[in-house]
């Protein structure tokens, strides 16, 4: 039974799948925008929000905790210099827009 189990495993241990979720997030903070399957899209979008709330608050303790999740400095400083101070207070800063399924083997992508 699958009771009380829920996340995203897309087939990976733990250790590849969180550095995995974090290159998507950094690669999301470098060019604005990445193109993906759907599901690791759903799994960027939770450590993304994760991430950009911790830039809201900005203390020392916020930034270590990101440096952390994501695992590049430059990353890290860029959400919490650049990034962060052009979003709107609400949540809901990262947005998953579908695209069609992929040519090649028809996975849908985000």
């Amino acid at each position: 039974m699958r009771h009380r189990k829920h996340g995203l495993q897309l087939g990976r241990t733990t250790g590849p799948r969180q550095a995995l979720a974090a290159g998507l997030v950094c690669h999301l903070i470098e060019e604005k925008r990445i193109r993906t399957t759907l599901s690791k899209a759903k799994l960027a979008q939770r450590l993304a929000e994760k991430v950009v709330t911790l830039a809201k608050r900005g203390q020392l303790a916020d930034r270590r905790r990101a440096v952390v999740l994501l695992r590049r400095k430059p990353c890290v400083k860029r959400l919490f210099e650049e990034i962060v101070p052009r979003c709107p207070a609400t949540s809901g800063h990262v947005r998953i827009l579908k695209l069609g399924p992929r040519r090649s083997d028809s996975s849908e992508m985000a």
